[in-house]
């Protein structure tokens, strides 16, 4: 299934294609596919080049690393989530190597990351989902997170399956139409509020 952005201004089309599936078909990620799309995140901008991402991956073909990490999930989530063809629970570095002060900026890097890797998962053919609905203190014990580390989002990664195979409230969530909001809603020219100049195409 595709959900194509319907766009104001003109977007390269991976990004219009991107969206966040809950359906996948059950089929794992390979170790090459999930080499791309880590080496995608791996290559995010970042302050002072921190890189303070960090991935706990479970593919879906090691059992036990899955069902550690679907057991950090909310049971909305885990419902479907089970069907990725891999988990993945980001994480960000709380404080800057080079001098161990507070990294104020580490969330904003680990979500240019997490962008970048779910871009390349649609390059792939792929779906990335990332969710803030888990358990952060439990993936923190289950997991092994060590202190000055933060748990981020869940990210569920997979090929995309058919609707025909999910509950009705799924079906209808993933058939229902992408919305944003306006463009004079989010960004400003020069102060908050002040309409930028802007001419749809």
């Amino acid at each position: 299934m595709e959900k194509r952005a319907d766009t104001d201004h003109d977007i390269h089309d991976l990004l219009a294609r991107r969206w966040s599936a809950r359906v996948f078909s059950g089929a794992s990620v390979t170790p090459a596919q999930l080499g791309s799309l880590l080496e995608a995140a791996r290559w995010a901008a970042s302050c002072f080049n921190e890189q303070p991402w960090r991935f706990v991956v479970a593919l879906r073909d090691d059992a036990d690393a899955l069902e550690r990490l679907l057991g950090c999930l909310n049971e909305k989530n885990r419902a479907w989530a089970s069907q990725a063809g891999a988990l993945a629970i980001s994480v960000a570095a709380t404080t800057f190597a080079h001098n161990q002060k507070p990294n104020r900026y580490a969330w904003h890097d680990v979500g240019q990351a997490a962008a970048q890797l779910a871009l390349q998962a649609t390059a792939l053919g792929l779906a990335a989902h990332q969710m803030a609905g888990f358990d952060a203190a439990k993936a923190r014990e289950v997991l092994g997170i060590p202190e000055g580390f933060e748990p981020v989002a869940a990210i569920a990664i997979g090929a995309p399956g058919s609707l025909d195979r999910v509950p009705d409230d799924v079906r209808a969530r993933e058939q229902a139409p992408r919305v944003r909001k306006a463009l004079s809603e989010v960004a400003f020219a020069g102060a908050w509020g002040a309409p930028l100049p802007l001419t749809p195409r």
